[in-house]
């Protein structure tokens, strides 16, 4: 009985340690895992909340800007127009 006890207090951190290690391997093969800003395609850029199930998010696409709502029952599209030129751009156009 003495044994089991010994062998419990012993393995048992043991387990927790290389569980809680695994785990923070994990975050961090996730973070330096090649999803960097370059590769997305898509932006959000603004949302607003209508009410707790709805809820309205303006996504940049290919040079798009797209109205969509969000709810329970997905994604729904509701206008599209050309991309606003970004801040940098318009400043860089008026220093010229």
């Amino acid at each position: 009985m003495v044994w089991y006890i010994l062998k419990l207090l012993i393995l048992l951190p043991l387990i927790a340690g290389l569980a809680w290690g695994s785990l923070i391997l994990l975050r961090k093969l996730q973070e330096r895992g090649g999803t960097g800003q370059a590769a997305k395609s898509v932006r959000v850029i603004e949302t607003t909340m209508l009410s707790p199930t709805l809820k309205l998010a303006v996504i940049e696409f290919h040079g798009k800007e797209i109205l969509v709502s969000a709810s329970r029952n997905g994604l729904t599209r509701l206008a599209e127009a050309p991309a606003r030129a970004k801040f940098a751009d318009i400043a860089d156009e008026i220093a010229q």
